[in-house]
Order: C-alpha cells, then structure tokens, then sequence
C-alpha cells in the first residue's frame, strides 16, 4: 500500500477506490460473503445474472467461473474500462442501477454490493431488478451501514463525530438496514436478512479511516489538526497490530414475484 493510499491523499479518487476494493477483496471474509452471494443467488451453469456496481469485475469473474453467463454494470467509464483491461473475456458494461441494459424478465440473478448506498432512490434500483428478473429470479444486496462503524479509538466523542459527519455525506447512509423493506416493497418474497461484521485490525483499513478523517475536516465537524491527530493515532495503532474497526454488513435476499 502507497503513502498516499495510507494518507488517503494526492490519489485520484476512483484509483483510491479500486485500490481500497482490492485490498478488502483479498480478504478471507471478502471471499467468503461473496461465495455466499453466490449460493443465494442459485448462480449455476447458464444462469443470467447482473452484478451491479461491478467494480473492476472479480464477482462477474467468479460467477462465470461458475458457469453463469454474468454481465457486471458501472456507472463508471474509468472503472468499466479498467475491468475490461483485467478481464478482457468478462461482460461489463457502462450502465446505471435505474436503467439496467436489459429486457423485461431476462434475468435469473441480479447482485448488487455496496452499491444502494450510493444512490438517491434505492426504490427505483430496485423497480428495476424486479423489471429485468424473471419470475423467482433471485436479488442479493450486500451493504454496510455508515452509522454504525465500531473503531477502537483514544478518543471515543471525537470518533463518533467523526463516523457520523462521514455518514452524513453518503446519499443513503442508512439503506442496508432497509434492505429487507426494500425488498418486500418491490414484490419480492422469501425475502430474509444475514449480518456479517467485518473485523480489520491492519493497514487494509487505513483508507476507510482516511476518507472517515477526511470526510469530517471537509463538512467542518472537526477541525483539521483534530482530523489529523486521528487518522496519525489509527496508523500507529496498525503499526503496533492495535487497529480495531468493525462493520457490520446486511446481506438480504429474495425471490420475485
């Protein structure tokens, strides 16, 4: 991981984010929830599924790996380009989660990871999952709710303000705890809700931190030296192996209608 990444500064964004997404992929727990996203989406030899929000691919690679015929959509030119460049075989295509490239109930699995968060009315993404899914076709979100980071820290009311200035700047920082509800109001059924809480104690969860840090120096929660004496006591703590953050992660499922 570069100095910048760890600083969280002087890197293009979308690079920053790429690169964040990496470093959390690689981890065990990464791997397994999306074997598990996997398993609830029924992904089989010929299966029509969508990863939404594709990133730079892994998933869509992973689902073909299985035999599914998988397309992943991003709003992203850059990062469609980049996952092209990964994966020259995969499917991906420039796209938004309101107007997905397809016909009506053409689709067997729709996924969509990290993704809801970032939109302004997660009620039309999902309209549009139950438009292009065939009947009981299957939809997986998977999603972190930005209000309830746990992070060891010297300074327990500063951390607070912290998390909450940054959620605060997230269009839905509250949506994956209406996951379910989502759901349910989009007509699907056999609808049901997993938590998995990811635990990171090294430098893979620096970048978090930095855009926490400067999330919050940005909307004037914090001052910036209290912003910078924060983020300075996280890195020390992944020196010393005392890092602690945990974030927990709804992973709710359905069938349609």
């Amino acid at each position: 991981m570069t100095d910048a990444l760890r600083r969280g500064d002087s890197v293009h964004p979308a690079h920053r984010l790429l690169a964040a997404l990496d470093a959390f992929d690689e981890l065990p727990a990464a791997r397994e929830l999306r074997a598990r996203s996997y398993e609830l989406l029924a992904a089989r030899s010929g299966s029509r599924i969508v990863d939404v929000g594709c990133g730079a691919g892994r998933a869509v690679a992973e689902l073909a790996g299985l035999g599914a015929r998988a397309t992943g959509i991003d709003i992203e030119p850059g990062t469609v380009a980049e996952a092209r460049r990964r994966r020259p075989d995969a499917d991906v295509r420039t796209a938004g989660a309101y107007a997905l490239p397809f016909g009506d109930g053409t689709l067997d699995g729709y996924r969509a990871e990290k993704v809801l968060h970032e939109l302004d009315d997660p009620r039309r993404a999902l309209a549009e999952a139950a438009r292009v899914l065939a009947p009981g076709g299957r939809a997986v979100l998977i999603g972190q709710d930005w209000d309830t980071f746990v992070i060891d820290a010297d300074d327990a009311d500063l951390t607070r303000r912290l998390v909450h200035a940054r959620a605060d700047r997230v269009p839905g920082a509250r949506t994956a705890r209406r996951h379910r509800n989502l759901l349910l109001e989009a007509g699907f059924r056999e609808v049901e809700v997993e938590v998995r809480t990811g635990v990171f104690t090294g430098e893979v969860a620096l970048p978090l931190l930095a855009g926490l840090a400067r999330g919050a120096a940005e909307s004037a929660a914090v001052r910036p030296e209290q912003a910078r004496a924060w983020l300075a006591e996280q890195q020390e703590r992944a020196r010393a192996d005392r890092l602690f953050v945990a974030v927990p992660l709804f992973v709710a499922s359905g069938a349609r209608a």
